[in-house]
């Protein structure tokens, strides 16, 4: 079982940044990935970004060269930088954890990010 804490969302202009981080409860040398996901109202959720072990980063195409996923393994936080925001990014954002080993997921409560003028 591990416990994810979310923080840093808020309403920003569009253009803005800001950076949302993710901290677990356990150590999280064992997880492989750890992720940022979105859901905007009426949408489903959709992956933003992930990080391997290894350090390997995925993003969506909408995110690419604006956003910067980074995992600190030794303070157990996942990190999501967000540049040059655009109303289109405002969502509930969820940090997400996958354990391989036993094949579970778990969830952050998700924070609310708003990119308004």
């Amino acid at each position: 079982q591990v416990q994810l804490v979310e923080s840093g969302g808020g309403l920003v202009q569009p253009g803005g940044s800001l950076r949302l981080s993710c901290a677990a409860s356990r150590s999280v040398f064992s997880i492989d990935p750890m992720a940022w996901y979105r859901q905007a109202p009426g949408k489903e959720r959709e992956l933003v970004a992930s990080v391997t072990r290894a350090g390997n980063t995925n993003y969506a195409d909408s995110v690419k060269g604006r956003f910067t996923i980074s995992r600190d393994n030794a303070k157990n936080t996942v990190a999501l930088q967000m540049n040059s925001l655009k109303p289109e990014d405002t969502a509930v954002y969820y940090c997400n954890v996958h354990f391989p080993v036993i094949g579970k997921d778990y969830w952050g409560q998700g924070t609310q990010v708003t990119v308004s003028s």
